[in-house]
């Protein structure tokens, strides 16, 4: 941050070197996440066109059923695979190739003559569903060797911000694009986005992936070489992954925690247009689009106090942030199917956008402090978690709601997360006492040893050899 702030005294010309190349990276970053805005605003538009197409086309809600479990496990399968990914091939080909598959799959379901039309959907939903957790995974796991290691929590704050207008964006014209031009018209234009974000990617130079892991070794001969030879070795793809979390402690709860969190991301969303029925039968779309905008209001409005925040003091939210904001979020969740006023839903609503929001920052911003070695495989196994969450939470909430009201089915799963972020608090408490206990007896310049100016040395960090 002091780079991006300003030249301290002492250093003016490789101040100013720096504040130019920060300057250049914010530039480029802001251009992709330009680029990844659009793509994210096609992802939404297709959630809910393709939707509406598979059950126009089979005339079975089953087939939309089976259309977003297999877009899931299709996420599940990519989030087990993109960490060896990374390690064999740059970010910016597998962004790229990404963007390009997409695009690519919707042009064969334009095209597919109407035997052809029910194969093109599943393959539709495996590509989107692989091709969008690969994407994911890598902007950020790439985001430290993009922008610095100390601007991380600007980047994500921006991602983010751009991702929860394109939701908004995706979701509020979905209906109006269908029913004005139809669903060739909607794929064309969401076949378009992914071009615009390839086309992106393709101009811009971006850090990380096997670049990061090569960096790494050039400087580091020893361990990190030896890491890299290990991720290159197919069958070892697995034990690296999973050393991921066992490399800093507490960090494997902390995944676990998003995976529940997933869970709990599905009673809301399933048990949505339930609560939005029960209120106004005749309209039940406004109470979801109202909620969804309100929410999204919240999310940016987080963005933009954590993106100050940052640049302000240095200092990123860390692992405290995310298990605070998880309990804010799943409670705001919870009451929001409690029957309050229009206006206090509202309020509810813009509360829970905005603990999204910092849980989404100090969730990524954290797990960005692993080597560039571990972080690619962390991020995999985090989408695949979430992944799982998500997709399991869909099949027991949907049973649920047949006998129970909405509030129950999201009490309980939200409160699981409640639960479970509780204990993860707990445990970050306990690792911070530890280490204060561990510094006692150390001279100053070793007690204040590893970035303090981070904000974040609360189990995350690992040797980098």
């Amino acid at each position: 941050m002091d780079e991006a702030d300003g030249p301290k005294a002492n250093e003016a010309g490789g101040g100013a070197g720096k504040d130019r190349d920060t300057a250049v990276s914010e530039r480029r970053f802001r251009f992709l996440v330009a680029g990844y805005a659009v793509s994210s605003y096609g992802t939404f538009l297709n959630m809910v066109a393709l939707n509406l197409f598979v059950y126009e086309t089979t005339g079975r809600a089953l087939a939309m059923g089976l259309f977003m479990a297999v877009r899931l496990a299709s996420g599940f399968v990519a989030g087990l695979v993109v960490g060896g990914l990374l390690a064999r091939f740059s970010a910016k080909s597998i962004m790229l190739w990404a963007n390009v598959g997409q695009g690519s799959v919707m042009l064969v379901l334009i095209l597919a003559p109407e035997s052809l039309v029910t194969g093109a959907l599943m393959a539709v939903s495996v590509v989107i569903g692989a091709c969008g957790t690969l994407f994911m995974v890598a902007l950020r796991s790439s985001i430290p060797e993009m922008v610095g290691e100390d601007r991380r929590a600007w980047a994500n704050s921006l991602s983010i911000t751009g991702r929860s207008l394109a939701m908004v964006a995706g979701f509020a014209s979905a209906g109006v694009v269908v029913s004005l031009v139809g669903y060739t018209a909607a794929f064309l234009l969401d076949m378009a986005t992914f071009v615009v974000c390839a086309v992106t990617v393709a101009l811009l130079p971006i850090a990380g992936g096997k670049g990061a892991t090569s960096a790494a070794g050039a400087s580091d001969t020893g361990k990190a070489g030896k890491s890299e030879k290990a991720e290159k070795s197919g069958p070892r793809w697995r034990p690296v992954a999973f050393l991921a979390l066992a490399a800093a402690p507490g960090l494997g709860l902390m995944v676990a925690l998003r995976g529940v969190d997933a869970f709990g991301s599905s009673s809301h969303n399933a048990a949505l247009p339930i609560y939005s029925t029960s209120l106004d039968a005749s309209n039940p779309a406004v109470f979801v689009s109202a909620f969804w905008c309100v929410w999204a209001l919240g999310n940016i409005g987080a963005q933009q106090v954590i993106q100050r925040y940052a640049q302000r003091t240095g200092r990123s939210v860390g692992a405290l942030g995310f298990g605070y904001g998880t309990v804010v979020m799943s409670a705001a969740f919870i009451a929001a199917f409690a029957g309050f006023p229009l206006a206090v839903t509202a309020v509810i609503a813009l509360i829970a956008g905005a603990a999204d929001g910092l849980t989404e920052v100090a969730y990524t911003s954290h797990l960005q402090t692993l080597p560039a070695t571990l972080r690619g495989h962390a991020f995999g196994l985090s989408a695949t978690f979430e992944n799982l969450g998500f997709g399991v939470g869909m099949i027991l909430v949907a049973a649920a709601l047949d006998r129970f009201t909405p509030l129950a089915v999201v009490g309980w799963s939200h409160g699981a997360a409640i639960v479970v972020a509780v204990v993860f608090l707990l445990r970050v408490a306990g690792l911070r006492r530890a280490e204060r206990t561990g510094r006692v007896g150390l001279r100053k310049e070793e007690a204040v040893e590893g970035r303090p100016d981070r904000g974040d040395r609360d189990g995350a960090e690992v040797s980098r050899g």
